[in-house]
Order: C-alpha cells, then sequence, then structure tokens
C-alpha cells in the first residue's frame, strides 16, 4: 500500500533502522535479510531524499531529518497496532495476547505474583514478560515497546495514563543479633551505622536514595550495595550492618530471615507506586482487563500501618 508515493509496509523497517542505527541488526529485528534491509534503506533514502543513517567516525548516527523522523514513526506505527489491537469484544479465556510490564523485583514481591495467579486462573492463554526498569523505559513505553509501567509517582510520564496503585514506607533491617541498634534509629545514628543500599545501576538513584543524598549529603558508610531490593535482609544477616527498604517488601522477607525490623525515628517521604500506560491504550479491552487485575490487586493491599 502506498500513500503519498511511500510504500506504508516500510514503515516498520524504517523504525528499526532509526532505533538500531545499523543495517545488519535493523534486519534482524523485522527478520529480513541484511541484503534486503539495505535494499530498504535505499528505497527510504531515496524517497526522503536524505541518507538517514551516516558514518561520523567510527559510529552510525542518524542525520537530523532522520532524528525528526523517530518520535512520528513511532507515534504513527503504535497508533496502527492500537487500532488493529482494539476489538469489540476480549474474551479473557481464549486471548493469547502478550503483555510486557516494566517493574522492579519489589513491585513483583508485593503486587504482581497475585495479578500473576488471577491471570493463570482467568486467562491462561495470556502470556506476560517481566523488564527491569531502566533509563529507557518511558521512551519504550513511548514508542508502544512495553505495555505497562510500575514505578514511583515521581517518575511519571505526564504525557500517559496513569493509576495510582499503592503507598509503603520505608523500614531499617538490621540482624536479629545485632546489639547496636534498637527499636527505633535517629537520624545521628542512622548516619553513623554501615550501610547497605540498593542502586539501580541503570537510570540514576532510586528515589529513597536519592532522597537521604539531598537531605543528608553522602554521609553514611555504603559497604554493600546490590541490585535487587530482595538481596537487602540477606546482605545485613550475621554482620553489624543496616539496609533501609519498603516496608511491604521487608515484612515479606523477614519471616523466614534471622533480621528484626526497625522503625527510623526520623521522617522519611511515603512512596506512591503507579502504573502507566500508553494513552491509545486506553479503549485496548485486553489491556483495560489486565490494567483492571493490576489496580484491583492493588486495592486488596492492606494499609501498610495494619499489616
Amino acid at each position: 500500500m502506498r500513500y503519498h508515493k511511500l510504500d506504508l509496509n516500510l514503515l516498520t523497517a524504517l523504525k528499526a533502522l532509526l532505533a538500531e542505527k545499523n543495517v545488519t541488526r535493523a534486519g534482524e529485528t523485522v527478520h529480513v535479510t541484511q541484503s534486503a534491509m539495505s535494499g530498504i534503506l535505499s528505497r527510504l533514502r531515496e524517497y526522503f531524499g536524505d541518507p538517514l543513517i551516516v558514518q561520523v567516525g567510527r559510529r552510525m548516527e542518524l542525520t537530523p531529518l532522520a532524528e525528526s523522523l523517530v518520535e512520528p514513526i513511532n507515534d504513527v506505527l503504535l497508533r496502527i497496532d492500537a487500532t488493529i489491537a482494539t476489538r469489540p469484544e476480549f474474551d479473557p479465556q481464549t486471548t493469547r495476547r502478550h503483555f510486557s510490564i516494566v517493574a522492579s523485583d519489589y513491585v513483583i514481591h508485593v503486587l504482581l505474583l497475585q495479578v500473576l495467579r488471577r491471570v493463570h486462573r482467568e486467562s491462561p492463554g495470556m502470556s506476560l514478560e517481566f523488564r527491569g526498569p531502566s533509563e529507557a523505559s518511558a521512551s519504550e513505553l513511548e514508542a508502544g515497546e512495553v505495555d505497562f509501567i510500575v514505578h514511583p509517582e515521581g517518575q511519571s510520564s505526564p504525557t500517559q495514563s496513569t493509576a495510582v496503585l499503592f503507598e509503603d514506607t520505608y523500614t531499617i533491617v538490621v540482624d536479629a543479633q545485632n546489639s547496636e541498634v534498637g527499636d527505633s534509629v535517629g537520624i545521628e545514628q542512622y548516619l553513623s551505622l554501615r550501610h547497605v543500599t540498593f542502586m539501580s545501576g541503570r537510570h540514576g538513584l532510586p528515589q529513597l536514595e536519592s532522597w537521604l543524598v539531598n537531605r543528608y549529603g553522602d554521609q553514611r558508610s555504603v559497604e554493600v550495595v546490590t541490585h535487587t531490593f530482595s538481596l537487602l535482609p540477606q546482605l545485613v544477616v550475621g554482620t553489624a550492618r543496616v539496609a533501609t527498604m519498603h516496608t511491604r517488601l521487608a515484612r515479606k522477607l523477614a519471616a523466614g530471615m534471622p533480621v528484626r525490623l526497625v522503625k527510623p525515628a526520623f521522617d522519611i517521604p511515603r512512596l506512591v507506586e503507579v502504573l502507566q500506560w500508553h494513552t491509545y491504550r486506553d479503549l485496548d479491552p485486553g489491556s483495560m482487563w489486565l490494567r483492571e487485575c493490576i489496580i484491583r490487586a492493588a486495592g486488596e493491599m492492606p494499609a501498610v500501618e495494619a499489616q
């Protein structure tokens, strides 16, 4: 099909070329050979009257025109995909839809495991993929490459649809035999302790770590860093170290471990987790069904103070 002399079948290949900046990798993305993708690139260059991808030093870079095409091409393809995926009826019992969700291991533990159980019972043909948060997550949502993101409210995109899921607080975790720490910890003692912390390694400081640095500077002695929230309690066992983590997850994990949970005797902002999806998916019945599963599961979580 052609529109203004452009073969619309080339749009998917153009998206891959703009993303990969490499003919071979773009061909792998859309499952065509390198020679076929080279031919597609030649046709696109002729249509736009622009090389689109050029070599700069040892790297391939997009031309200014190609850079300007990235967002509108993603937008057009996402609109088409959303229109095709939307059906008047959706049957969770027979669907074969696949959804991708960006979420931390913390969110998976405290919320999404329950969602998985419901999907298993009520939509056995549906498949889910969990992806860890990264600096590319927001752009992947914008481009329709992921279906949902669950993350702190402060990281939300103002242009995409959002639903608040749940709130949480923070708790200090220590070894059960730690005699240095009592039933609560004031800020002066807290800053003097030896810490285990979480760091994503991909998109800056987590909300808690960012707040602590902004409020108190880099005063803590950080001895261990992990990239997994669920490892934090294990890393204080048998040591004098402490870890500060989400209360909901701390209570789940502490039940089977020789650790104590200690309340911080200083204010830490509450965490608000939200669900985001592309606005084009607002009326997609499959997306609506899974969103309802996630939002309902969050609504069934007890208030953190009452746990």
